[in-house]
């Protein structure tokens, strides 16, 4: 690997917690169970091996540690966990190979102060809307790593957003007083509500990236389960939809903008088989890499150069996950060369 060369993933860990510690309102994984996620998992950091993990669904941080270990990477990266992952509760994590982090991590549990969704319509027809959310519902592990010294640093966003699943609106006081009305409809609405949940997490997380990113050459990286497709709205918000089919001319790259692996992935093959969750027989992308003009080899002002994009995804064929220790997301890893674009 060339000197500035380097690769990301992310990695859904498929609520990876210590065995036998409850699991939401379940009981957890079992010693049998949780041995095979840790082979399973461990053989997965090893086959991927990429130079920056984005992880999401971690609980504790020891099964972490342990798989790292099991892998034989443990003295290979620095393991970023927030302090408070105890088991209770999921975080998103990461893992830097040694000798790349720069800085401390932190992690984004608010939204910006002053983020707004409200508004009194565009026109008189359109009824008002008020969205009161101050938080994202997974705090984004932000990060920084510095392959080169020559270049600036690059700024990563560990992410996942609000899922698909509807929202269990049965354990509202409104709908215990009048079920009757409210049951009917409660899988509409649950998921109408997890909808505006993870398209404020969208925007409040596109608003961080503006403010870091947009007026300058710095690069940056989302690494996350965004719960959505490629084309969906939340994507759009995040990456700002840029135009990918102009490469070198003036118009070619866009500050501020994200693209997304999947899409160069796709210009460069002959067919489309980019799939990281199955539900109900559907195969959908929920697992996204995307990054800054400075890794899109169709802007003037790349520093990278897209490689090649790699999916780790047949364990999705099987159903048993929680005995087999599989994970129930695919692995996405995409690598990148370092090829400044011509002055």
């Amino acid at each position: 690997m060339a000197k500035g060369d380097i690769s990301f993933a992310t990695f859904n860990l498929y609520n990876l917690n210590a065995a036998g510690k409850r699991i939401y309102d379940a009981d957890g994984w079992t010693q049998a169970q949780y041995d095979a996620k840790i082979a399973w998992t461990a053989s997965m950091l090893a086959h991927v091996a990429a130079d920056v993990f984005g992880f999401q669904e971690l609980w504790h941080p020891a099964p972490l540690q342990e798989a790292f270990e099991k892998a034989g990477l443990a003295d290979d990266y620095d393991l970023l966990v927030p302090p408070d992952a105890d088991g209770s509760h999921i975080v998103c994590a990461a893992a830097v190979r040694k000798g790349l982090l720069k800085g401390a991590p932190d992690w984004i549990t608010r939204f910006p102060d002053l983020f707004r969704l409200e508004s009194e319509g565009d026109d008189p027809q359109t009824p008002a809307i008020q969205v009161n959310l101050t938080g994202f519902s997974r705090p984004v592990l932000h990060v920084q790593v510095e392959p080169r010294s020559d270049v600036a640093p690059i700024d990563i966003y560990v992410c996942h957003l609000k899922s698909k699943a509807p929202t269990k609106v049965f354990r509202e006081p409104w709908y215990k007083a009048d079920k009757a009305t409210y049951a009917p409809h409660q899988a509409a609405l649950g998921g109408a509500l997890s909808t505006i949940r993870r398209t404020a997490e969208a925007t409040a997380l596109r608003w961080l990236l503006t403010n870091r990113i947009k007026g300058n050459a710095d690069p940056a990286v989302v690494l996350g389960d965004l719960n959505d497709g490629q084309h969906s709205n939340t994507l759009n918000i995040i990456t700002a939809q840029p135009n990918y089919l102009r490469p070198f001319s003036r118009l070619a790259g866009a500050d501020a903008a994200l693209y997304s692996a999947q899409a160069l992935q796709q210009l460069q093959s002959l067919t489309d088989v980019y799939y990281t969750h199955v539900y109900q027989q559907s195969r959908e992308s929920l697992d996204h890499i995307l990054f800054s003009e400075q890794f899109y080899n169709g802007s003037a002002r790349h520093i990278w150069a897209f490689h090649e994009l790699t999916i780790e995804n047949d364990h999705l064929n099987q159903d048993d996950h929680k005995d087999l220790g599989t994970g129930d997301h695919g692995v996405v890893r995409v690598q990148f060369r370092y090829a400044p674009a011509p002055t």
